[in-house]
């Protein structure tokens, strides 16, 4: 994949065509930055005593799409984690090893929670809510969009820096 890959957000869109084509744009971004390099390099870290590596941010990310979306399918809850543990909860980084099972792993989840994700932002409206256990609050779909939007616009400025740092490579 490269940047010219990546599908841009509707410039006149409505409102649930610009939340999902900004998270789409945001997501091949990070696919981009994620592309062509080998299990090694996606699992570098970036600088001591930092466990943060691209492959953590495959497996951070992932976790994050079911963490939200799982929530408008399972009743308000999600499935148990698969990067991480209660007992080890920064785990989707640490376990990110250079092992080219673990990258293809990584990478396979990442792209079923996208799909997952984006099969269930097209089964409800934007009003669409659940409880959120912990805090207690009713959280929309619309409010998930926009935080998925954040969340992959402040990694993918990890994923800018971890990539540079891998192979000189810049851009947006």
């Amino acid at each position: 994949m490269n940047a010219d890959d990546r599908p841009e957000p509707p410039l006149t869109g409505d409102e649930r065509a610009s939340l999902t084509g900004f998270l789409d744009y945001q997501r091949a971004t990070f696919e981009w930055k994620c592309s062509g390099l080998d299990a090694e390099q996606l699992a570098r870290r970036a600088m001591p005593p930092s466990t943060m590596s691209l492959l953590g941010l495959i497996r951070h990310l992932a976790e994050v799409e079911w963490s939200w979306f799982d929530r408008f399918t399972l009743d308000g809850w999600r499935r148990d984690p698969r990067f991480f543990t209660l007992d080890q909860p920064d785990l989707d980084f640490e376990g990110a090893v250079a092992d080219p099972a673990v990258a293809a792993e990584a990478h396979d989840a990442w792209r079923e929670a996208v799909e997952e994700s984006r099969a269930v932002t097209a089964r409800f409206e934007l009003d669409t809510t659940f409880m959120h256990a912990r805090w207690g609050e009713s959280i929309s779909l619309r409010w998930v969009l926009t935080h998925m939007i954040e969340e992959y616009a402040r990694h993918n400025g990890h994923a800018d820096l971890l990539r540079e740092a891998i192979d000189g490579a810049t851009g947006e």
